[in-house]
């Protein structure tokens, strides 16, 4: 296949505040290149087929479920710059295999409720996704409306914001998400069970790693330690386990964007863009149970596929809207998840403003492990002549998240190490890892008695600290980490 045509020429990027004003934008609103590209794991695959063709694509437009999230809506919130999309997961499984249900742990009845509930920003200068994932227990204040299904008329009550799909569809849950962010929804995009399982096995599975056991007997998923390629069923149990740790709700939105990172770099890799029967075959599954809104047809596909051509993990972000109290109470409804007013304002201000959430620098691979830098205490000994050695190492590990002691000793005895010791106590196996990862070719040694103070002792062996951090710890502000960070390495 020839090579396709190189994308125009991207405009630059507006000045940041202190800069300048930012230009007058033109009447006619040019369509965003960009929109939904990383809006859901499917989202990718979609917009992809402009690589291909423009007549694919319109062959293919016409199997989407067209919706109008933002009919006759008023009063809605000023737009930013950039594009927002908002991507909602639906528990429909009508299309299941009985023999599916029951092996992926399936059954029941549907709440016809949203289980995901994301935010995507595409940046205006096309350089950059960001992607806010709103907890489905998340309490909210619904506008008024009239139920879809009783007709009864609704003043603005407080709900759990997933509440809100189930009384009013997804203009509901447009009107509830613009209410609580006041950030203006460009595009509207659904998925349900069915199209994320279909979408996952004709990609062939997609890789996830983690650094510590999975297991929910809710979902059926079990997963060990290290890298595992999972099938469209095992994918599903992945993003919609709530039971698999302690972070419940909080660390499911963590695997899910996990997983659309490992999606996104599975699919601009394996050559699915540029493969006119395979991307047919993954198109077609994807939009048999897909809904868009209206305003995203054939133009906007071709315009946007077109500046995925350059799209890798790195060029994504992934955060969770800040949390202030993780158990609000509501008379009525229960336990609810109360965002933090400060912070998610910030939040939201940022991708109002096309702001970035998280550092966008190159940094070096970091290598996953179970316990974070950040909650291990470290004592760095030289174990050698070399002068200055304690002190390099105990900055080098300090600079990778660990908390040092910042004053390194010279170990006893007068004895050269001719290797890298780790001392732990053995209560503390689990961060003793986590240490000795970060220092290729350490070996671990248990001292019983040793307390939560790890001690590091610099043999001649010492090569330097690789990175390391843990699944969940998340860094910056807003705790946004991108894509590159969040794949298996």
């Amino acid at each position: 296949m020839p090579t396709p045509p190189r994308s125009p020429a991207r405009p630059p990027r507006p000045p940041r505040p202190g800069q300048g004003r930012r230009p007058v934008r033109p009447m006619r609103r040019r369509r965003p290149r960009w929109a939904m590209r990383v809006a859901t794991t499917f989202s990718v695959t979609v917009l992809a087929a402009a690589g291909i063709g423009h007549a694919l694509v319109t062959s293919l437009d016409s199997g989407i479920d067209r919706i109008d999230p933002f009919k006759d809506m008023k009063n809605r919130p000023a737009a930013g710059h950039g594009t927002n999309v908002l991507l909602v997961g639906t528990d429909g499984r009508d299309k299941i295999t009985p023999a599916e249900k029951k092996k992926y742990r399936l059954g029941g009845a549907p709440c016809h409720c949203t289980d995901t509930v994301m935010i995507v920003h595409i940046s205006a200068d096309h350089d950059r996704a960001s992607v806010v994932s709103l907890p489905r227990d998340s309490y909210a204040e619904m506008p008024p409306h009239t139920d879809r299904t009783t007709g009864e008329k609704h003043h603005a009550h407080p709900v759990k914001i997933n509440a809100a799909y189930a009384e009013g569809g997804p203009q509901l849950t447009v009107r509830t998400v613009e209410n609580m962010t006041h950030v203006k929804i460009d595009h509207y995009l659904e998925v349900d069970f069915t199209s994320f399982m279909r979408t996952v096995d004709v990609l062939g599975g997609v890789e996830v790693c983690t650094a510590k056991p999975l297991k929910d007997s809710y979902t059926g998923l079990d997963l060990g330690v290290g890298s595992h390629k999972l099938n469209g069923g095992q994918a599903l149990q992945y993003v919609r386990s709530r039971h698999a740790d302690s972070a419940s709700d909080l660390g499911r939105m963590q695997r899910q964007q996990r997983f659309l990172a490992s999606l996104i770099s599975a699919t601009t890799s394996s050559g699915v863009l540029l493969n006119p029967v395979k991307f047919r075959e993954v198109a077609r599954t994807l939009l048999s149970s897909v809904r868009a809104d209206k305003g995203f047809g054939t133009n906007e596909m071709v315009d946007l596929a077109e500046a995925m051509r350059n799209f890798s993990p790195s060029s994504s972000e992934f955060t969770t809207v800040p949390i202030g109290d993780m158990s609000y109470p509501v008379k009525g409804i229960g336990s609810t998840v109360k965002w933090d007013p400060v912070k998610s304002r910030k939040l939201f201000d940022a991708l109002r403003e096309d702001e970035p959430l998280s550092a966008h620098h190159k940094k070096k691979k970091a290598k996953v492990v179970g316990v974070s830098p950040q909650q291990i205490r470290v004592q760095v000994e030289n174990g050698t002549r070399t002068s200055g050695l304690g002190m390099k190492v105990d900055k080098a590990l300090k600079k990778t998240g660990f908390r040092t002691s910042g004053a390194p000793v010279n170990a006893s005895g007068g004895a050269v190490a001719a290797h890298t010791l780790v001392l732990y106590d053995p209560r503390w196996d689990r961060s003793a890892k986590s240490l000795a990862a970060a220092l290729p070719g350490a070996r671990l040694k248990p001292v019983k008695g040793q307390g939560a103070m790890l001690k590091v002792v610099a043999g001649k062996d010492y090569k330097g600290v690789q990175q390391v951090r843990a699944e969940d710890a998340y860094q910056g502000e807003f705790g946004a980490v991108t894509g590159d960070e969040v794949v298996c390495g």
